[in-house]
């Protein structure tokens, strides 16, 4: 449909909309999911937007439907109708619908949220039905609120003095928890009923590497040079790497790199501190059992860049500002069997105590940030 005709037809539908309506959507809803990043076919949305808020409260979970491959930016004008629709008369709510939506895994994660919150603005007691069930869902928001209420469930047994049901119920707590808030808070607690947590095993930490380096990154030039673990993975070869202090090349070899950091942190000032403007490269196996979707979920403070079977992923050339768990996520494929990661991290100049952390973890996991481990892990020969 040509845009003109497109804007006749939905200005038609606006004019002759009653206060609710029951008529076909996929007009309102295919001009909302066309819009662009750049702004084209906003004039459409505004108009498709103007439509559907009219809908009838038993569209909406067609509109939760159509979010699920929505982008971003249509994702936020469906929910802004839904929620105008849904505010409008509560006692209307297709509320089996809603649950049904809810329910499916299947669907968007903030799609079922919006169902969730919406049921429980006229049905309060499907939190206490519904969220003790959700420490394994894929959605991360859905699973952090049956953590806590998992954990408010230990503190009460635990008040009644039982003990060892309340540490089962912190475990549960646990095996759901990806935040790092709630999963250092339960570790904590867990240690005080005499229980060790592992860390890397929860998250999923890799902790076996090969590093090569360093080569060369004064004044920053090194990140779009490729050095050679760009071109080849040969683990028996030497390069000549960037200059030392008497201005020859120091040579570069690979070596084993492994770390029994309890969060899977590496410390590459261990190797390279005294080589500033330095670049070095990471390389790993993760031997997968299935062809999967995953996120490769990486903490460092230094510029990066990320491959995984030769396909470059993501570059992020930033420095120093900081280190935390999941910093940084980046949805990617595994084939079945062994998938190569290679990491390029490159260190500056600066010489402020701040900007001396030349460090990284990483870690695999489902879009929610649910560990996937290999199904062989790597061994250090």
């Amino acid at each position: 449909m040509k845009r003109s005709a497109c804007l006749f037809s939905l200005f038609a539908l606006i004019l002759a909309a009653p206060a609710t309506m029951a008529a076909d959507l996929s007009t309102p809803i295919h001009a909302i999911k066309s819009i662009e990043k750049d702004g084209k076919g906003q004039t459409e949305a505004i108009a498709a937007v103007r439509v559907l808020e009219k809908a009838d409260p038993k569209d909406l979970p067609a509109i939760l439907t159509a979010m699920n491959d929505a982008n971003p930016i249509a994702l936020n004008w469906l929910r802004s109708a839904f929620e105008t629709i849904a505010s409008r008369d509560r006692t209307k709510l297709p509320q089996q619908e809603l649950l049904e939506f809810l329910n499916n895994r299947d669907n968007l994660s903030q799609a079922r949220r919006l169902a969730y919150d919406t049921l429980k603005s006229v049905d309060p007691g499907i939190e206490e039905r519904l969220i003790p069930t959700m420490l394994d869902d894929p959605s991360g928001e859905m699973r952090r609120d049956a953590v806590i209420y998992t954990m408010n469930q230990a503190e009460k047994l635990a008040a009644d003095g039982k003990k060892e049901e309340a540490a089962e119920k912190y475990k549960a707590a646990l095996g759901g928890a990806v935040d790092e808030d709630q999963v250092k808070k339960l570790a904590e607690v867990l240690k005080e009923y005499g229980q060790k947590i592992n860390l890397v095993d929860h998250y999923g930490f890799l902790t076996r590497w090969k590093l090569i380096g360093p080569f060369d990154n004064l004044g920053m030039k090194g990140f779009d040079v490729a050095n050679p673990p760009e071109m080849e993975l040969a683990f028996d070869k030497e390069y000549d790497g960037m200059n030392g202090p008497d201005g020859k090349p120091l040579k570069a070899a690979w070596k084993e790199l492994a770390t029994d950091d309890e969060m899977g942190l590496f410390d590459v000032n261990k190797l390279f501190a005294k080589h500033k403007g330095a670049t070095v490269y990471l390389t790993t196996e993760f031997d997968s059992g299935v062809d999967q979707d995953v996120e490769f979920r990486l903490g460092t403070s230094n510029a990066w860049k990320l491959w995984v079977n030769g396909k470059l992923l993501f570059a992020r050339e930033e420095y120093h500002r900081g280190i935390a768990v999941d910093q940084y996520l980046v949805r990617g494929h595994l084939k079945s069997g062994k998938n190569t990661i290679l990491l390029k991290l490159l260190e500056n100049e600066q010489t402020e105590d701040w900007a001396q952390d030349y460090s990284f973890q990483f870690r695999v996991s489902d879009y929610s940030g649910r560990a996937i481990h290999p199904a062989k892990p790597v061994a250090v020969k």
